[in-house]
């Protein structure tokens, strides 16, 4: 579990001589639907979860980085600012280094300042939960307060983006930082990626208050990886797609005009990638309108859909995940599907509140037939986008 601010305080001040100027905490996210459609202009659905990191952020203008991770022990990475290249901080170090890269590379006054930083953080690594981005993101509102440079919500996710794709290496799309920078308590944030339009979806499935629903949050244990190439490979063929249709993005391409679209497709993976895409942002549309239109309990089918276009044409699930899925929906669940980037990671079930801890007790007793690693109920309830904290 993550430290509690005057905690990191004091752990700051026994590694840097005196007091953060700031502390920052800034959540990670799960996606309630809309999965790679980020990086296709496309709609998606997250909410930011209690979990986060938060961080203690002081400039210190000797030109050099100092990064002290709580959950890494007590060593400090140190990397000369003016040094940074894409590449040049490996680890967790390059995330928070990668943020003050691209800051100065978009010609931000951040000159060669320096940093002492210390994060701490609960996001499990590897649940598909986006803790990098809660990094990327609590490190991008640190340095914004601290010289004041005025970001938009919008411009410190493009940032924080810039900084997982370009310098740490990882191809991800907007959405996750968006919601660690965005999403407000009880809602979902509805994203237009092309626009980057938002709007705030209230999430309330409380008992009494949406039907006695619960949307329950399952880390398999099986961690993902998208830094193998697997991640890249789904973007290229999406970017092939939309290049032999003759559109920008794969957003262009209308639910009612798919059979034809796909007909022109000549690559059969190709194919089934495009196949995804559109209609996951056509089940993006149906799931924000059942919410809007305070029926929560009928988007439990579309979330089974977009599991199954996840497994059978974007082939980004894994066993662990499939096994979860079937032994939720087995044991009563209204719905359920991978959340997240796939190729490991967590699943998200909708189910009667009264039902909760059957549908978990049955993913544990699947696994442990299976003899997986036992997968874990993580808190979901929806939360506050970055933000400055003051104490406990």
């Amino acid at each position: 579990m993550t430290v509690g601010s005057s905690t990191l305080r004091a752990a700051f001040a026994r590694r840097f001589d005196g007091p953060p100027a700031v502390v920052w905490r800034a959540p990670g996210r799960v996606n309630l639907i809309g999965e790679h459609t980020d990086y296709n202009d496309g709609f998606v659905l997250p909410w930011a979860l209690p979990l986060g990191v938060s961080a203690a952020l002081r400039r210190n203008d000797s030109g050099v980085l100092r990064m002290v991770s709580l959950q890494h022990g007590d060593e400090v990475v140190e990397a000369g600012v003016a040094d940074l290249e894409p590449g040049s901080v490996p680890g967790w170090a390059g995330y928070p280094a990668g943020v003050v890269w691209r800051l100065r590379r978009a010609g931000l006054p951040v000159g060669d300042a320096g940093f002492d930083l210390v994060v701490d953080g609960d996001v499990p690594a590897g649940a598909g939960l986006s803790s990098s981005a809660a990094l990327e993101c609590v490190v991008v509102r640190a340095i914004d307060d601290v010289l004041g440079l005025g970001l938009t919500g919008p411009d410190a996710a493009a940032h924080a983006r810039g900084a997982e794709n370009e310098f740490v290496g990882v191809p991800s799309g907007v959405m996750d930082q968006m919601a660690s920078l965005m999403c407000a308590e009880g809602c979902a944030l509805f994203l237009d990626t092309r626009s980057m339009a938002t709007r705030q979806v209230p999430l309330d499935l409380d008992p009494g208050a949406g039907g006695g629903l619960a949307l329950l949050l399952v880390d398999t244990n099986a961690p993902h990886r998208l830094v193998d190439g697997e991640y890249a490979d789904r973007q290229r063929a999406c970017a092939a797609g939309a290049r032999a249709l003759g559109v920008p993005a794969l957003r262009d391409v209308p639910l009612a005009g798919l059979d034809d679209a796909l007909a022109r497709l000549d690559d059969e993976v190709v194919r089934r990638r495009v196949r995804h895409v559109v209609t996951e942002n056509a089940r993006v549309l149906d799931v924000v309108g059942l919410l809007d239109a305070g029926r929560p309990e009928e988007i439990g089918p579309l979330l089974t859909a977009s599991h199954a276009s996840l497994r059978d044409d974007f082939e980004v699930t894994v066993p662990e995940l499939d096994t979860a899925v079937a032994a939720a929906l087995d044991a009563g669940a209204l719905g359920a599907r991978m959340t997240g980037g796939g190729f490991g990671g967590s699943v998200l079930v909708l189910a009667r509140a009264a039902a909760a801890g059957a549908v978990t007790d049955a993913i544990a007793a699947a696994f442990a037939d299976r003899g997986y690693a036992p997968p874990r109920a993580l808190p979901a309830t929806p939360s506050a986008g970055a933000h400055p904290i003051t104490d406990d």
